[in-house]
């Protein structure tokens, strides 16, 4: 009891143990005691004592408390004592750590006590990234505790979230390293942001912020744990840019996930998250009650979608960017608080900054921004209203920078807007009453304010930027320069500010404005013949820049002379020579003489080495900590390093050497003309043969449609041969029909001769066509003959055995297709025998045996020659099957198959044209035996008329059934 009352601070009657000793003792206790609530009374004690003690306690209990978070996982109370006490030795909060290490006294609290309190603050943080690395050089202690934030209970979670949090700020790689590589390690804590516990949850966001500072890898994977879903909706609920702290804290986590990281960037503009950023800008009419917390949290939510549009991205996914900004309305609400009264300036400037890099190269978006007015009376452009603030030298010196940049943005790319702008300058679309973008440049490059000068000429030299048809036109400019002279040009306006300032005080003529017309000439002239013969049509342009060039002056106009060595170079390097004066040649003579070549190249690298040119060089946005510094524009520092290796050679070159390279360069023209006639050659032959394909493909879609026609005809062939053989069903019946009347008719008439030999005229007829028919089947059998040698062909000539297959379905096609075609003509020639025989005998009992034996003959004898076909079939299929390997002229053999199908199938053709005809004929035949017993029974009933007696059927039955009878009876009798 003694002890635990030395530890809770009672007043023992002995010697008071020292703070050391009390932890050592507690210590002890939390390592030897079996009861938990010894364990956990000795754990609250050095809780308590782990602010003021920080260095006894994590030296001497660190090991302690991780054992403690190791076994006593059942009870919460130990747990949550033993996590806050690692938090307070390892955390290096400023408040904490004044009282603890280095207490100051009460009368130094409020004086400069700058250097002893950094030097406490430094002594804790190292103190707490020595115990930091203590803890996590096993890194089984990290992963532990992952696992206990997987305990719902508050007194553990929340005292783990915050330790990691310390962890991550002490030693951020080491521990991203072991979150990352543990199992659903990240998302244990990306649970935390749905903790229904807004302190957990606010805290799991701080954790979460330290989780991706740097860390590619991490970033992925907590965006794709449906961090931007989660974090917008926490936006949402907390009211937006009107929210709290925690609105701040969601922010910058979304801007660790997207700045520098092109995946998550596409993920959030896939997730259609850019369209929930809209009404975060919705800003009301009064705009006078701005707290800190909106201001800051608006500044954020500006960076964020300057994240999504940065000039760093790739171009594919920042002008996708800008799209879906400009289609979901992001834009529109941008340029509604740009135009909006009452907005604080650093939102102003940064809403400014904003826009410009939303409408950066997206020819759409700045044709939108082109048409915004300010809400005035009259209505003017946002760009004029925009291009006042910069040349009005009382606006803060940030915002004429942003407006710059805007300017800059609004004409990178858009040669539409450089026109427009050049067109406000132009004689023709002057408006006295009005104030347009050019005169406001125009003002602003002539003021005496050297800022507004600047400004001036680097926003018109973008106007200028390679537009060689702008710069044309803008040599049409001319300024009044006072009543009674004669009206300038603005080139000649530039330049003899430039002289003249020079001539009256070079010192106070400021280098800022004389590097802002510098750079504005350089950008006018280069690439421009046109404007470099102006230029060099004012005699006094040259020995000005010779005299700049050539004297020795201090520092400050080391820089001026090199950009006059740089107009000079570009005024040798596109000359055109039109200038008898002012030649090439000339113009390097000159430079020789005065300057010296390679003083003038010294002149000339001076550029680029200047500090400040890096520093323009690096990206687009003009950012100056001064006024001062503010000498180099982002373009043109790419224009610079273009240009100064050409010019370096041209100066050297000798007039031969350019006569060479004039020589090479017609000879690539040339080139070039014939590699572009190739070119077109290609692109006929490609034509072509896009044409060819399509025709092919025609081709092709009508062969199958032929095809498919073939294919219903041969079914339509089919259905007629089964019509055919109904008929001829029906036709066998009326034949015996109409045989037994005649018959009659011949026996009772014997007048009628005349019918007779017409009939038997139509049966030689009959036998002309069975004639032809024979003559056909020997055509049959010659070609089966033709057949056989191209079979034995076949054999001799055996290339592959898999084209053998080929080779024999294809035979036994056409053998099957003779077959059965013999076999038709076989039943064809049986149907005209017996249709012969039937009017044979109708007629009368004169056609004699030979004739009947004759046809019996001939029939034997097809029947004979069939067999032997067949026979002769059989035989090729046993060589056809024996063929040996080694076939050649395949293309050869398939194309004389083909002409055989052909063949074969104009034969099948010929055929079938034959069955419809001798159809026809049969039905010729019987409409004459109709007509034949029509006149038959016409003349029966003449010759019952005239009293002749003539037997009907019926009657001629009767007698030749009694005839029938007494035969019977005389046999019998007999």
């Amino acid at each position: 009891m003694n002890f635990f009352r030395g530890v809770m601070g009672g007043q023992p009657a002995g010697p008071q143990p020292s703070g050391a000793e009390t932890i050592q003792k507690l210590c002890d206790r939390v390592a030897s005691s079996t009861l938990l609530e010894d364990r956990r009374d000795a754990v609250r004690a050095l809780k308590s004592l782990s602010k003021k003690y920080r260095m006894e306690v994590g030296t001497q209990a660190m090991d302690h408390l991780v054992h403690i978070l190791q076994t006593d996982r059942s009870d919460s109370e130990i747990l949550g004592y033993a996590l806050d006490t690692l938090y307070n030795i390892i955390c290096n909060d400023d408040e904490e750590e004044q009282d603890a290490v280095t207490p100051v006294p009460l009368s130094l609290k409020h004086k400069n006590v700058s250097m002893p309190d950094e030097n406490a603050q430094k002594q804790a943080d190292d103190l707490g990234v020595q115990f930091t690395d203590k803890f996590i050089q096993d890194s089984e202690n990290v992963t532990l505790l992952l696992s206990l934030l997987e305990e719902f209970d508050f007194h553990v979670r929340w005292p783990g979230v915050k330790l990691l949090t310390a962890l991550l700020k002490n030693q951020c790689a080491q521990v991203q390293g072991v979150i990352l590589v543990s199992p659903m390690g990240v998302s244990r804590l990306m649970d935390l942001l749905a903790d229904s516990r807004e302190v957990i949850r606010n805290d799991g966001l701080l954790l979460l912020q330290q989780l991706t500072k740097g860390n590619g890898a991490i970033q992925k994977i907590v965006a794709f744990e449906n961090a931007f879903e989660r974090l917008l909706d926490i936006i949402t609920e907390e009211g937006s840019s009107d929210g709290g702290i925690v609105v701040e804290d969601c922010l910058l986590l979304l801007l660790n996930l997207l700045k520098n990281n092109s995946s998550n960037q596409n993920f959030f503009k896939e997730g259609s998250y850019i369209q929930r950023m809209k009404p975060w800008f919705e800003v009301g009419d009064d705009n006078s009650g701005w707290s800190a917390q909106k201001v800051t949290n608006l500044h954020l939510m500006l960076q964020l979608v300057r994240v999504m549009v940065s000039p760093v991205n790739s171009p594919g996914a920042t002008a996708s960017c800008q799209k879906s900004m400009y289609q979901c309305g992001l834009l529109q609400q941008l340029c509604t608080i740009l135009m909006a009264t009452g907005v604080p300036a650093d939102i102003l400037t940064e809403t400014i900054n904003t826009v410009s890099e939303v409408i950066r190269g997206s020819q759409i978006n700045q044709d939108y921004f082109a048409s915004v007015n300010a809400p005035s009376n009259p209505p003017r452009p946002a760009i004029v209203v925009l291009l006042m603030s910069m040349v009005n030298e009382r606006q803060p010196f940030v915002l004429r920078c942003a407006v710059l940049y805007c300017f800059q943005c609004f004409l990178y790319k858009n040669q539409k807007g450089q026109g427009e702008i050049v067109a406000t300058l132009l004689p023709s679309t002057i408006d006295a009453n009005t104030i347009s973008a050019g005169q406001l440049l125009c003002g602003g490059l002539f003021s005496a304010d050297s800022l507004s000068n600047w400004c001036a000429a680097v926003a018109l030299a973008h106007a200028l930027q390679d537009n060689l048809t702008q710069k044309e036109q803008l040599l049409r400019v001319q300024l009044a320069t006072s009543l009674g002279k004669p009206p300038v040009s603005l080139l000649q306006q530039c330049t003899n500010i430039l002289s003249q300032g020079d001539k009256i005080n070079r010192r106070g003529s400021k280098v800022q404005t004389r590097v802002g017309l510098l750079m504005l000439l350089c950008t006018w002239i280069n690439n421009c013949p046109i404007a470099v013969t102006h230029f060099l049509h004012n005699q006094e342009n040259v020995p000005f820049l010779t005299g700049q060039i050539s004297e020795n002056l201090g520092e400050d106009e080391r820089l001026v002379q090199g950009l006059c060595a740089l107009l000079l170079g570009i005024c040798i390097y596109y000359n055109d020579n039109s200038l008898e004066n002012y030649t090439k040649e000339k113009l390097k003579q000159l430079i020789e003489k005065r300057i010296g070549k390679e003083n003038f190249v010294e002149k000339l690298c001076f550029i680029t080495k200047h500090e400040l040119y890096s520093r323009a060089a690096q990206k687009p946005q003009p950012v100056f900590s001064s006024p001062e510094q503010m000498l180099f524009d982002h373009e043109f520092t790419k224009l610079v390093k273009e240009l100064e290796g050409v010019i370096t050679k041209a100066v050297h070159k000798s007039s031969e050497e350019e006569k060479k390279e004039e020589e090479v360069k017609k000879t690539l023209e040339q080139h070039d003309s014939i590699v572009t006639q190739y070119k077109e050659l290609i692109r006929e032959q490609d034509a072509q043969i896009q044409e060819l394909k399509e025709q092919v493909a025609s081709m092709s879609s009508q062969n199958e449609q032929m095809q498919n026609t073939v294919t219903q005809q041969l079914a339509q062939i089919q259905q007629h041969k089964d019509q055919y053989n109904i008929l001829k069903v029906k036709l066998g019946k009326d034949n015996q029909s109409q045989t037994n009347s005649q018959e009659d008719s011949s026996q009772v008439n014997g007048l009628q001769t005349e019918e007779l030999t017409q009939l038997r005229e139509e049966v030689e007829e009959l036998r002309k066509q069975q004639a032809l028919l024979q003559t056909q089947l020997r055509d049959k059998d010659t070609l089966i003959n033709t057949l056989k040698s191209e079979a034995a062909q076949t054999v001799e000539g055996t290339a592959a055995a898999s084209d053998e297959a080929e080779l024999l379905k294809e035979l036994e096609m056409l053998r099957s297709q003779v077959q059965s075609q013999s076999t038709e003509i076989n039943q064809l020639q049986k149907e005209r025998q017996e249709l012969l025989k039937r009017p044979e005998a109708g007629s009368s009992e004169t056609v004699s045996s030979s004739e009947s034996s004759t046809d019996t003959a001939k029939q034997a004898e097809l029947e004979n020659r069939l067999a032997e076909q067949t026979s002769e079939v059989e035989r090729l299929k046993e060589e056809v099957r024996n063929m040996s390997e080694g076939r050649v002229g395949l293309e050869q053999q398939l194309a004389a198959a083909t002409s055989t199908v052909a063949v074969l199938q104009t034969e099948k053709d010929k055929l079938q044209t034959e069955v419809q005809e001798s159809k026809k004929e049969q039905d010729d035949l019987l409409m004459l035996l109709a007509d034949q017993d029509q006149k038959i029974h016409s003349l029966k009933k003449k010759l019952k008329d005239l009293g002749e007696m003539v037997d009907d059927e019926d009657d001629l039955d009767t007698r030749d059934q009694t005839d029938d009878d007494d035969e019977e009876e005389d046999d019998e009798d007999n």
